[in-house]
């Protein structure tokens, strides 16, 4: 049993509760699984724990043995560590003594170098003396100098080297007494120095980058280096690096360029700088004067000067890593160099191409229109209005109203076009001003804008239209335009609206000219915005002039008052009225949008209602007649609910409430009268309709009207 409970004690991982479920289904299986004797689970518990005893005993006696078997290996261990840290310090000792004795022998070695040194310098100096004095002595020898070394190309290195240190010496030399050795030693110098600017040129063709490091080290003790660093750079930039695009290849070929100028002269930084500087001075400048030299299209020439100053700006801004820690304004001094003479005169060409296609873009539209602008004088309306009021009362024709067929003469089209130009003027004003000038300049433009398409668009149109918008009390159906006008003045004015706040305020917002801008828009807003107003306030004029003299000519007495009992529907009249006026509704909710919708319904309504309740007033009404008038309301109040007014709902509401008092039975009126609908009007209104009442006379004499005519004398 122990070996068993060694086994199961020693499973990963070991679980109490299931080691006690094996131990009863074993003790249970012993007696059979029907059965249950607590007895014999006890006895096997208590046998269990003791066996457990025995088990822990015997394990821990095992234990105890490894332990000690344990510290004695680690005894051992420790003593041949104590061996090894002993045999390590002497080998330390020894280094260290080796190392004493190195720095001895390498001081002794230094001390014996720098003797020899002393001593073969003095010496060296002398041999290079005495071989500089025998090459001195052939320029000191009149004739010519016949020494193999300064015609032997392949000596041209050791050549340089003496004629260079032979011109050093001349220079201390009496010009009186050595003048002619000095020209020889300075032509034979010039000589040599082009000898190796030309080794150095043809090295840079077979790209031999070593040997032109050599040529240039050598080259950099002569007078004339910088032509070392000319001629490189005249042969790098004697290929075309972009084809006829200059700005494609500069890029590329500075940084591959670059990478041979670290390699190949000593201050790399100078030379590339120098390398872009003939860059911007000679080939971007050639490019550039030559592209803006034709200046007879102006637009063109404003086009090709912003895309120009815009990709040298962005050349700049790729080349300036090329700039770290010298002069970070170089390129930008180099760019207004380019450019000045054409920023200068800028904002006046652009002002004046703008100018002109904004005239150009106009005259097309009319030319398309076949009209001819026509001079809007001061009081030209007022005459008009005149003329047609006196040709109305009189009945002849003074003045004819010329309403051009229903056109508008506004066009979104026309409107965008002129926007388009002017943001691209703006654009290229933002990028070609000085940040002092942009303010003033955006100004310039944006007058231009607002002139053309507010006074010579819109300003114009809103005048015609104003013109062709009938008068008040004509006799013929008015024709209605000013609705479309209206819509596309509005339309035009938030794609200006769009374009304001895009291209103009950020550019002068914190600036004095920001109020400037902002003025001369409300100006000419407020202009277009009075107009529309004016004309929306004739052509209601017009519409309810009509509707007034219409009812009046056309609307019956027996309409109202029938001899004999007719049926109950609405009259020709207001049938006629009401298919005109339906479709004008639809028409003001196209075309009119936003608060003013709103604001122009409701007023609509009010003016609808008040033509018929002054209508409805001029009759008298016998019951038949009376039901006749409340159809006649009911489709007044049906079209009126298109209008989507609580007001106007609520007027034409009490008209009908009205209209029904022409009706009711006398009896009844004073408890009409008291109604919800009613009970708030004045008594003087509500009097005024029950007198219409054809029976009005029978009803004054009884009781009937009492009660209101009180309440109307209080």
């Amino acid at each position: 049993m122990l070996s068993q409970y060694v086994e199961e004690l020693e499973q990963d991982p070991f679980e109490v509760e299931e080691f006690i479920e094996r131990l009863c289904w074993r003790t249970n299986n012993e007696i059979g699984s029907d059965q249950f004797d607590p007895d014999l689970l006890y006895e096997t518990f208590v046998e269990t724990i003791k066996d457990m005893k025995i088990l822990q005993e015997r394990q821990q006696r095992k234990c105890d043995k490894l332990e000690e078997a344990l510290k004695e290996e680690q005894a051992i261990f420790v003593k041949a560590i104590d061996k090894f840290v002993a045999k390590h310090q002497v080998s330390v000792d020894y280094f260290h003594q080796l190392d004493e004795k190195i720095n001895s022998v390498a001081g002794k070695v230094i001390h014996l170098g720098e003797q020899l040194e002393n001593v073969n310098n003095p010496r060296s100096r002398a041999v290079e003396a005495q071989l500089l004095l025998n090459h001195m002595t052939e320029f000191l020898t009149p004739g010519p100098i016949v020494n193999d070394i300064y015609s032997d190309k392949t000596k041209l290195y050791e050549a340089a080297d003496i004629i260079q240190k032979l011109f050093q010496i001349s220079q201390d030399l009496p010009a009186q007494r050595f003048a002619n050795a000095k020209k020889k030693i300075e032509s034979k110098y010039d000589d040599i120095e082009m000898q190796l600017i030309e080794e150095f040129a043809t090295a840079q063709k077979t790209e031999n980058i070593e040997r032109m490091k050599e040529l240039s080290d050598i080259l950099s003790q002569f007078k004339g280096y910088t032509q070392v660093i000319d001629v490189y750079i005249e042969q790098s930039q004697a290929t075309t690096y972009g084809g006829r695009d200059v700005f494609e290849g500069i890029v590329p070929m500075c940084h591959k360029h670059y990478k041979i100028i670290q390699q190949v002269f000593s201050a790399p930084d100078k030379v590339i700088s120098k390398f872009i500087l003939n860059i911007y001075q000679l080939k971007i400048n050639q490019f550039v004067q030559t592209k803006l030299d034709d200046r007879k299209d102006e637009n063109k020439y404003l086009k090709t000067l912003s895309e120009l100053y815009s990709r040298t700006l962005k050349l700049s801004a790729e080349l300036q890593d090329f700039f770290k820690g010298s002069d970070d304004d170089l390129l930008q001094k180099l760019t207004a160099n380019i450019f000045d003479r054409h920023l200068a005169t800028y904002i006046e060409v652009e002002s004046r191409t703008l100018d002109g296609k904004c005239q150009v873009e106009l005259k097309k539209f009319y030319e398309n229109k076949n009209h001819q602008k026509k001079q809007i004088e001061r009081f030209q309306e007022l005459r008009r209005d005149m003329q047609a009021l006196i040709g109305a009362r009189a009945n002849i024709n003074i003045a004819q109203i010329e309403d051009y067929g229903g056109e508008t003469f506004l066009s979104e089209e026309l409107a965008i076009n002129l926007l388009q130009q002017s943001s691209h003027a703006f654009e290229r004003c933002c990028l070609l001003s000085k940040e002092n000038d942009l303010p003033r300049n955006i100004l310039k433009l944006t007058d231009i804008l607002l002139r053309y398409l507010l006074h010579e668009h819109c300003d114009y149109a809103l005048d015609l239209g104003l013109q062709a918008i009938p008068i008040a009390e004509c006799k013929s159906v008015p024709q209605i335009y000013f609705f479309d006008v209206a819509q596309k003045c509005n339309a035009i004015v938030h794609l200006l609206e769009k374009t304001y706040n895009a291209s103009v305020m950020p550019n002068v917002i914190g600036t004095p000219q920001y109020t400037d801008c902002i003025q001369k828009k409300r100006s000419y807003l407020e202009t277009v915005e009075n107009k529309i107003e004016t004309g929306l306030e004739r052509t209601l004029n017009a519409i309810f002039g009509w509707v007034k003299t219409y009812l009046a000519s056309e609307q019956k007495k027996s309409d109202f008052k029938p001899d004999t009992d007719v049926d109950t529907v609405a009259s020709n009249a207001c049938l006629a009225v009401v298919q005109y006026l339906n479709p004008l509704i639809g028409l003001i909710q196209k075309t009119i949008d936003g608060e003013n919708l709103a604001a122009v319904l409701t007023e609509f309504g009010v003016r609808y209602h008040r033509v018929i309740f002054e209508h409805l007033q001029q009759f008298q009404y016998n019951t038949a007649g009376a039901m006749c008038a409340i159809c006649d309301v009911n489709e007044y109040r049906k079209s009126a609910r298109v209008l989507q007014s609580p007001l106007v709902t609520q007027l034409f509401d009490v008209l009908h409430a009205l209209c029904n008092l022409l009706l009711v039975k006398h009896e009844n009126l004073q408890e009409v009268c008291g109604g919800e609908t009613l009970n708030y009007l004045d008594k003087s209104v509500v009097m005024n309709f029950i007198q219409l009442r054809s029976d009005y006379k029978t009803i004054k004499i009884s009781n009937s009207l009492k009660g209101i005519s009180d309440q109307r004398m209080v």
